[in-house]
């Protein structure tokens, strides 16, 4: 479905399997170029989705990068190393303390 144009120049780990990656580009474009293109189910039914917009609008594509989840695979630039999972369901909101 998608190809490389230029070589891999790194490697990213993805659900825990090695990835071949260009730094600098988006996550996103990393995962599609290896033929994964599931990167996220819905919280409600489990229906798998993957990026439609690839610039920040519509949400498909949250992972999880380095511990930290709902991050838009297709705005979080590749860097030699990086870790992603999958998100599977719904995520919560961190904890706020009251500020009275």
């Amino acid at each position: 479905m998608f190809r490389r144009i230029e070589p891999a120049d790194c490697t990213i780990v993805w659900d825990g399997r090695e990835v071949p990656a260009r730094a600098g580009e988006s996550l996103a474009a990393a995962l599609l170029a290896a033929g994964i293109i599931t990167f996220r189910e819905t919280p409600v039914s489990g229906a798998p989705r993957g990026p439609l917009c690839m610039m920040g609008a519509c949400f498909d594509c949250l992972v999880t990068v380095e511990d930290e989840e709902n991050m838009q695979a297709c705005l979080v630039p590749v860097r030699p190393g990086l870790r992603a999972s999958p998100q599977h369901g719904a995520r919560g909101l961190p904890d706020v303390e009251d500020a009275a």
